[in-house]
């Protein structure tokens, strides 16, 4: 079987999303970090149906799995400051 890969802009707008890159970063800036112990899908920001393909997308291991891990990264991580 062969799987596609994804990216971020892939990702993006998958859910329905802007999906340039000015877009994703100012997404990310404006919602992380997302606290430790708050599971990507159940971030308050996502609409039920993004929420569950994101969940869907980690728990059976889907084609979309390694993007959605990197955007959980992404979101998780405190924003890193510029020297």
């Amino acid at each position: 079987m062969e799987r596609h890969i994804h990216n971020m802009k892939n990702l993006f707008s998958q859910l329905g999303q802007p999906s340039d890159d000015e877009a994703i970063a100012r997404f990310l800036a404006k919602n992380r970090p997302l606290p430790n112990g708050v599971p990507l899908h159940e971030a308050d920001f996502w609409t039920p149906s993004q929420a569950s393909f994101l969940r869907d997308a980690v728990s059976d291991d889907a084609d979309w799995s390694e993007v959605v891990e990197a955007l959980n990264a992404e979101l998780h991580a405190r924003q890193r400051s510029t020297p």
